[in-house]
């Protein structure tokens, strides 16, 4: 069954239908007016009667709770310009300046992902963002612009889900381990050639750096794994064909379907993501039609923390 735009739907399963007929989350007196629907057991819910930009400080505290909650938040028909996404996002953290991707026209700290048949997207990889950072991302916050009539769908995985799902013994060797995180593995050195571009794209790329691969939510407290296909390159310790297939084994098992949540876009719909307890992929399967959403970023207060620092080795 074809899923319906701007309707999630979990592998296997049928998809949330709107009008608040799929599970539905309980909603603070304050935000009576808010029509919150979960998309999924594990992550996932959509809120209408809400435009963002309009929201005050306590209803927006209040929604960051539920974001935390439910991982990734999905906002249709959202009404505003690119400078308000942009200050919307700063009143969540600090904004994120991409050293490599196309800034807005108006604010260098809003993001383009622009594709077509010429230049198609190199974001259908997992990955959470900018772990390659001392500091990743906190938060995602993206506006669909141009959506393709059919394809392009984007994918979320539960990275605390898909810990709690490892053995016990597993969890027990992850816990206090630490990974080399480096942009170079997703770095297209070949079209930056070609652009004439690559060497001043290095020079503002951060040196490789080291994140637990189990990380404690600084909100929630609850642990995830932290390794994506995208930017861990080595988990610390391990031999590099011992690393390789500790990693693989990792990566495979956070791509399990049972872990994810898939979304099927419309023009004006806003997500946000938890970077920190989520991974995602954009589908790239809509050419030639033309794909074209704008993200802000927000910052992570500090660099993540284990979720057994008596076990982490030194840094």
């Amino acid at each position: 069954m074809p899923i319906p735009p701007g309707a999630a739907q979990l592998p296997g399963q049928v998809p949330a239908t709107r009008g608040g007929q799929g599970m539905q989350s309980p909603v603070p007196q304050q935000e009576s007016d808010w029509r919150i629907t979960r998309l999924g057991p594990l992550l996932g819910a959509r809120i209408e009667g809400i435009q963002l930009h309009l929201l005050d400080d306590t209803r927006l505290a209040n929604l960051e709770a539920e974001l935390v909650r439910h991982k990734v938040l999905f906002f249709p028909a959202q009404q505003w310009t690119a400078l308000q996404q942009r200050d919307f996002a700063a009143r969540l953290g600090e904004l994120h300046v991409h050293p490599t991707f196309e800034a807005h026209a108006d604010t260098q700290e809003l993001v383009v992902f622009n594709y077509d048949q010429t230049r198609k997207g190199a974001n259908d990889t997992w990955h959470a963002d900018v772990t390659f950072a001392e500091r990743p991302l906190k938060y995602g916050v993206l506006h669909a612009e141009t959506i393709p009539e059919v394809g392009g769908d984007t994918l979320w995985v539960d990275t605390e889900a898909a810990y709690q799902a490892l053995s016990e013994p597993l969890r027990a060797l992850l816990d206090g381990m630490q990974a080399i995180h480096s942009v170079f593995p997703a770095l297209d050195c070949a079209s930056k050639l070609e652009q004439g571009g690559l060497f001043d794209s290095l020079r503002r790329l951060p040196p490789p750096t080291r994140h637990p691969v189990v990380r404690r939510h600084p909100l929630s407290g609850r642990p995830s794994l932290f390794v994506n296909r995208a930017f861990t390159a080595h988990l610390v310790g391990l031999s590099s064909r011992e690393s390789q297939a500790v990693l693989g084994l990792l990566f495979e098992h956070l791509e399990n379907p049972a872990f994810q949540l898939r979304w099927r876009w419309q023009a004006g719909c806003v997500a946000i993501w938890d970077n920190r307890s989520t991974q995602h992929l954009a589908v790239s399967d809509y050419f030639p039609a033309i794909r074209r959403v704008r993200r802000a970023a927000v910052l992570e207060e500090r660099r993540p923390v284990s979720a057994r620092p008596d076990l982490e080795t030194e840094r």
